[in-house]
């Protein structure tokens, strides 16, 4: 045990204790955010699949809970949009380039309104909105996608410009205040209400907001590095610790013994034996 005293030192503790911190964040917060990541993104990826098969169903069915969709869910409903309900979200793209969001509010036939994603258009030279054409009257039949709300953004309040009303997300609350009207949102199967999002070739669409590409990405494999991560800080620390060993056994090898050697006086030569001999004669 006594050789293992230098891990005593402030430099050795110092680093024990960076690498156990970082080991454990590796493991503790690091590993399972990534991983995390990718579960929701698998998830997610699954709902996208499941709906591309799955036959649209009534909305009115989703409101009144006795078919329960969940994001992404291909729905129909009848009614009409409500005009002049316009509302253009900012920083959208489109083919690359700068864009908006048209949103309406389109009212059922039994009454309730919900907040619909018309599609993307192409801002004029990158910074102002297109003239936004009004959507269909009279009643329409429309397909969409059910999408949880964005959530608002903080410090990016809605504002009048260019003689729209223009918010920086899609929200069915907030979007509700905007108009003064009472939207209903959709479930969603999250904590977060939802809204319409219009597919192709439907009354009083733009170009669709494309789904999400079907990939996992790589919130895995940095999920696994991090494990890594975690594992190999210890196994380095205690590779440094064998190395300080074995350069103080090695050094304490090269070193001389302090101690004197006894010394052997050398056998006495012929010459010295005869000229003892020839002293002590005369």
């Amino acid at each position: 045990m006594r050789k293992l005293t230098f891990l005593l030192r402030p430099s050795w503790l110092i680093l024990a204790l960076v690498v156990g911190a970082f080991a454990s964040l590796c493991f503790t917060v690091l590993a399972p955010w990534q991983l995390g990541k990718n579960n929701s993104t698998e998830h997610r990826n699954q709902l996208i699949a499941d709906s591309v098969r799955a036959d649209p169903v009534p909305v009115t069915e989703a409101l009144d809970g006795t078919d329960p969709p969940t994001e992404w869910r291909r729905v129909t409903a009848t009614g009409a949009f409500v005009p002049e309900s316009t509302v253009l979200v900012r920083l959208r793209h489109l083919d690359g380039a700068p864009g908006y969001a048209v949103l309406a509010a389109f009212r059922l036939d039994d009454g309730r309104t919900l907040l619909v994603d018309r599609g993307l258009v192409a801002a004029v030279d990158g910074t102002r909105p297109p003239t936004i054409a009004d959507p269909p009257t009279g009643s329409q039949r429309i397909e969409a996608r059910v999408r949880a709300s964005e959530g608002i953004v903080p410090d990016k309040a809605p504002s009048t410009q260019d003689g729209y009303r223009q918010v920086y997300s899609v929200d069915t609350t907030q979007e509700s205040t905007v108009l003064g009207t009472a939207l209903t949102p959709i479930p969603t199967g999250t904590d977060r209400g939802g809204y319409l999002q219009l597919a192709a070739d439907q009354p009083g669409a733009f170009t669709p907001v494309p789904l999400p590409q079907l990939d996992a990405g790589p919130y895995l494999s940095y999920g696994l590095q991090w494990l890594a991560f975690g594992l190999m800080a210890p196994l380095g620390l205690g590779y440094f610790v064998v190395a300080e060993l074995r350069a103080r056994r090695r050094e304490k090898a090269e070193t001389p013994d302090p101690t004197p050697a006894t010394t052997t006086p050398p056998a006495p030569t012929t010459e010295s034996r005869l000229a003892d001999r020839y002293g002590r004669n005369h």
